[in-house]
């Protein structure tokens, strides 16, 4: 249990390079969630909201973008989400299948993953896969709370995508 309270995760460059940007997130963090959501709209257009991290504000409730330059692997962005400020940086940027970061925040290290699937009939899958790990983590933040706020964004995205 110790070791596991205590479990800072690999260094933020191995965690970008070798996890990251190999579709990877660390399977060994204290908190490790996956949901997936189908869409009605074609991979294009859900990877044209998804990528367009500008309007994220419009259509993402509690998010605001802080600091953002292009939408490219190794491109650093600052972020708010629920009134806390993120540092991230693009692992991997591949139009129309996949958009990945790493990101940090009090001293906590993150892999966030979205994969596109495209399906049958013009629809999506969206899948959205997180590792989150940090020293104390476990003691106020859970894989339930991870997973709902997966499920927020997942809803929010798919109403941003699926408006006429």
């Amino acid at each position: 249990m110790a070791s596991t309270l205590f479990y800072s995760g690999p260094a933020l460059t191995v965690l970008h390079d070798e996890y990251a940007r190999h579709g990877r997130i660390d399977p060994n963090a204290q908190l490790v969630s996956s949901s997936s959501v189908v869409v009605d709209a074609p991979v294009e257009r859900v990877w044209a909201v998804m990528a367009d991290l500008a309007t994220w504000s419009r259509w993402v409730s509690n998010l605001e973008i802080i600091e953002l330059s292009d939408v490219r692997p190794g491109a650093p962005f600052r972020w708010k989400l629920n009134g806390v400020t993120l540092r991230s940086r693009f692992a991997v940027v591949a139009p129309e299948r996949e958009l990945t970061w790493t990101g940090t925040f009090f001293g906590y290290k993150a892999v966030d993953r979205h994969v596109l699937e495209p399906l049958d009939g013009g629809r999506t899958r969206i899948t959205v896969e997180e590792s989150l790990a940090g020293p104390l983590l476990p003691l106020f933040y859970s894989e339930r709370k991870l997973r709902a706020n997966h499920e927020r964004w997942l809803t929010e995205l798919k109403a941003a995508v699926e408006k006429p």
